[in-house]
């Protein structure tokens, strides 16, 4: 495609949503999942942090940071049962 009309349908779109509005309900969604996201790595960063002297280490990645933040602190419970009896 034409990068001019790559630029076009993008401005197009944006005077759109100017226009128009953006539905908040999806941005609230993907906004509060992102910063409970965020809130389980932060969980992740300190179970490892404290838990390095008792051999508790549980890695850090979108799956974890997921279970983590949207379960709490059962949720990190639950993965350092699963990393110290399972793995």
């Amino acid at each position: 495609m034409e990068p001019i009309l790559v630029i076009s349908v993008i401005g197009v779109l944006i005077l759109l949503v100017l226009f128009m509005g953006a539905p908040l309900r999806p941005i609230r969604f993907i906004g509060q999942g992102v910063m409970k996201l965020l809130i389980g790595a932060l969980l992740l960063f300190f179970l490892n942090a404290l838990g390095n002297q008792f051999g508790i280490q549980v890695p850090i990645n979108p799956a974890t940071a997921i279970i983590s933040g949207f379960l709490g602190i059962p949720g990190l419970c639950a993965l350092v049962a699963i990393q110290s009896y399972v793995i």
